[in-house]
């Protein structure tokens, strides 16, 4: 009886080597997986895509691009490789804006391989770490390292309930920000905003005279609204010149979802008076705007009509003492 004859074959990667290996090598091929300091030019760096946080020419950003001046850049930006050429940055948009300022033609970065998952995660944890952040910036970036990590497999659930019993990804998150799971879901609604009624509350962190603010809890609440609601509502604020409270954000929530919310609603729900109100008077804009230079604020508007009644007043009493 013949046996049949068993020939053990080498793996066939090991019979035909990939063609990269014939011209590199192992070391080469080692060292190229290898994340490296590199000194690169700033226009082959492109900034993250959607990259929430925003870089301002503020005095930070001055006092910043003389220290890159002086010293360069002390702390070398993360970067990954684009496929088609240069690179992306991942952390370091205010170093390489304070280089470009600083009139430097490049800076020092990490090249390191990520996929876009990491990156993102990476980009956002990078950037809480910053003293001031605004609403606006906090609630995309939320929301984008939720995409991320449910893309890597891992639940989240943009709606969370009170009730839990497990960590969720938004726990998570909170947990390593500071803040807890509810208030990252807040944070995510205001996502639902249009840009101008975000940046009120934006304007409400940085309480800049004159600017109207809201704040955050009717900020979540008015994110229940669809666009053109909030459209309307943005007009209103405009001409009643207040924005709502919190009773009164919950109020227009409740209509929107019972289908009655419309611009009459909206315009009766503003004008009734807030707690602790003060009584207010009021003078339509159309007869006054003449008086003023086009472009006026109401602001400025409100403080020359003052100044000029007081002057008046000065000149009755001055009068009246004669």
């Amino acid at each position: 009886m013949k046996k049949d004859l068993k020939i053990n074959l080498p793996p066939a990667d090991d019979l035909f080597p990939p063609t990269d290996g014939l011209f590199t090598t192992q070391a080469q091929r080692d060292d190229a997986k290898l994340e490296r300091v590199m000194n690169i030019p700033l226009h082959e760096i492109s900034d993250f895509p959607n990259h929430p946080f925003k870089v301002k020419m503020d005095a930070e950003m001055q006092e910043m691009a003389q220290s890159v001046k002086q010293y360069g850049v002390l702390v070398p930006g993360l970067v990954r490789p684009k496929e088609g050429g240069g690179y992306e940055m991942v952390a370091g948009h205010r170093r390489k804006m304070a280089s470009g300022l600083a009139e430097r033609s490049s800076m020092s970065c990490i090249v390191r391989k990520l996929s876009d998952e990491e990156a993102t995660i990476i980009m956002v944890d990078s950037n809480l770490q910053r003293e001031k952040i605004l609403p606006s910036e906090k609630a995309f970036a939320y929301k984008m390292k939720l995409e991320a990590m449910n893309r890597q497999g891992q639940r989240t659930d943009l709606t969370s309930t009170p009730v839990v019993s497990k960590l969720r990804t938004n726990e998570k998150i909170g947990h390593e920000a500071g803040d807890s799971r509810e208030q990252v879901r807040r944070y995510v609604r205001l996502t639902n905003l249009i840009p101008q009624l975000l940046d009120m509350v934006d304007n409400s962190v940085i309480r800049e005279k004159g600017t109207p603010q809201i704040a955050m809890r009717q900020a979540v609440e008015l994110s229940y609204l669809p666009p053109e609601q909030q459209q309307t509502l943005l007009e209103t604020i405009e001409a009643e010149e207040c924005t709502p409270s919190h009773e009164q954000a919950i109020k227009m929530r409740t209509f929107s979802e019972a289908g009655k919310l419309n611009e009459g609603v909206i315009i009766s729900i503003m004008q009734e008076e807030k707690p602790n109100q003060v009584e207010q008077f009021k003078i339509p804009r159309a007869k006054i705007s003449r008086f003023f230079p086009e472009g006026t604020s109401t602001q400025k508007m409100e403080d020359t009509i003052v100044r000029a009644l007081e002057q008046l007043r000065q000149r009755e009493r001055n009068r009246e003492a004669r």
